[in-house]
């Protein structure tokens, strides 16, 4: 019987997709599983390098006191608006497995970068061959159920097809809770002022000025 090992050596020089079987390999690896948690292993160890600062010069009580009463609500606008675009590249990477949005090797697309935005997050795709914007738009629904969002929107590069950018919108700027005032009545008072302002020298003569010239005066 010929052996595995052979037989796999022979697979390989034959495949023109070992790239692609190197990438799988190496996604479902610890490094791999540590690039896709980056963010939050960098958080960690920032939090815990300053941490274990602060307890250095003070004590580990003050240490914690510091970190909890100003550091934490000095940043919580920053972090709260980067977890969502954290939270937002993972749910799209579980969309894309569940819905089967990869390749046949299951290569995902590529989140490149995430950002927060007025009304929710905007993440850059790169789609690996076999996938497109098109595939994106088909699964909308899917998408925005996904992410926890209001709607979400599907972009693809004018110029670079395999460029998508998706919009997830949590908020509604023009809402009910968020009132635009009008600048109509103010306009309306205004030129209603200076139609009596231009109005009052042409008026006739006034009740005191016909009495004096009865009498004559």
């Amino acid at each position: 019987m010929p052996n595995n090992s052979t037989i796999s050596s022979r697979h390989q020089r034959a495949t023109p997709y070992l790239l692609d079987e190197l990438a799988v390999t190496f996604h479902r690896s610890a490094a791999g599983m540590a690039w896709r948690w980056r963010t939050e292993f960098t958080v960690a160890v920032t939090v815990t390098a300053a941490y274990l600062r602060l307890a250095y010069y003070w004590n580990w009580i003050w240490a914690a006191v510091a970190i909890g009463v100003i550091v934490v609500p000095a940043t919580r606008r920053f972090v709260t608006r980067r977890f969502w675009c954290v939270l937002s590249r993972h749910r799209i990477q579980r969309l894309c497995w569940e819905v089967r949005l990869h390749t046949r090797a299951g290569r995902l697309p590529l989140v490149l970068w995430t950002r927060p935005t007025k009304v929710g997050e905007r993440a850059w795709l790169i789609c690996r061959a076999g996938i497109c914007a098109e595939d994106f738009e088909d699964h909308v629904g899917e998408l925005r159920a996904a992410c926890y969002a209001r709607d979400a929107r599907v972009t693809r590069n004018l110029r670079w097809s395999q460029l998508v950018t998706i919009d997830i919108i949590r908020r509604d700027t023009l809402a009910a809770s968020h009132e635009v005032a009008s600048p109509l009545a103010s306009l309306h008072a205004r030129h209603l002022r200076a139609l009596a302002t231009a109005a009052a020298p042409t008026a006739g003569p006034g009740l005191a000025d016909i009495e004096l010239a009865d009498t004559g005066t």
